[in-house]
């Protein structure tokens, strides 16, 4: 797979995060294998995830095919930079041509990323879990390997503007891989979940206590933060989609 973009894309956001006194405090990275597929399952907290989550990658010298919603790649300038990092399209409403595409890059030896809950979570807690991580991973016989960001959401996440201010830390952990079999997607994708609950509370914990004090509202309410409870987070998600729904039909009728 020829890479002409994606390396000089690489370097610019290495740039760009310097410029912005990024510091990142990375744990696991080891995890990530150096050659062969793998499937890299991150949690979903802001917008600059895709770009954050190949940085877990990045020790090991691999570059991450993200699966990312088809909007992305029929926007005039996303679409072709998505295109030539060989990044993935997925159709919410016919998965099959993008998840045989992951197949196809997996045993062709890629790496790909996939958020399992798939929209960013507004508690900034662990969403549901859809099982195409894990049986993906299965599928085409390599380790499924979890990944947890913290801190990217203070940069710019659902509900909150955009804040580009210096010196705020983004914390990546990688857990030991996962091996799914294929034969209890569910169960093996709340094995996955479990994993990465545990990574993410571990890594909350450890983030730099002076950076996220209490009613922080990218804090999740459980740890004594401001953000929505997962129940609250639901009825906005919700709410979110009625709206989209609405607008789309207005759409339609206005065309």
């Amino acid at each position: 797979m020829l890479d002409l973009t994606y390396p000089p894309i690489v370097l610019t956001a290495k740039v760009g995060f310097r410029a912005l006194g990024l510091r990142f405090v990375m744990r696991g990275t080891e995890h990530v294998p150096r050659t062969g597929g793998a499937v890299l399952a991150l949690n979903h907290v802001s917008y600059v995830d895709f770009i954050l989550g190949g940085f877990a990658a990045q020790p090991s010298k691999r570059l991450v095919r993200f699966m990312a919603k088809r909007e992305l790649f029929d926007h005039p300038l996303a679409g072709p930079l998505m295109r030539s990092l060989h990044h993935i399209s997925v159709d919410r409403a016919d998965g099959i041509a993008s998840y045989d595409q992951a197949i196809h890059y997996l045993r062709s030896g890629q790496v790909v990323g996939i958020f399992p809950e798939a929209t960013i979570s507004r508690s900034f807690e662990l969403k549901e879990f859809k099982t195409g991580a894990s049986r993906m991973a299965s599928a085409a016989e390599v380790p499924l390997v979890p990944v947890v960001l913290w801190g990217s959401q203070r940069i710019k996440t659902k509900d909150h503007p955009q804040d580009l201010s210096r010196g705020k830390t983004i914390a990546i952990s990688v857990g030991e891989p996962l091996h799914p079999t294929g034969r209890h997607p569910v169960a093996e994708t709340a094995e996955l979940k479990d994993r990465m609950a545990t990574l993410l509370d571990e890594t909350i914990r450890a983030y730099p206590a002076d950076e996220q004090p209490p009613g922080s509202w990218w804090l999740p309410a459980s740890y004594g933060g401001t953000a929505p409870t997962p129940e609250e987070a639901a009825r906005l998600d919700a709410k979110e989609k009625r709206e989209r729904a609405r607008a789309r039909a207005a759409k339609r009728r206005g065309g």
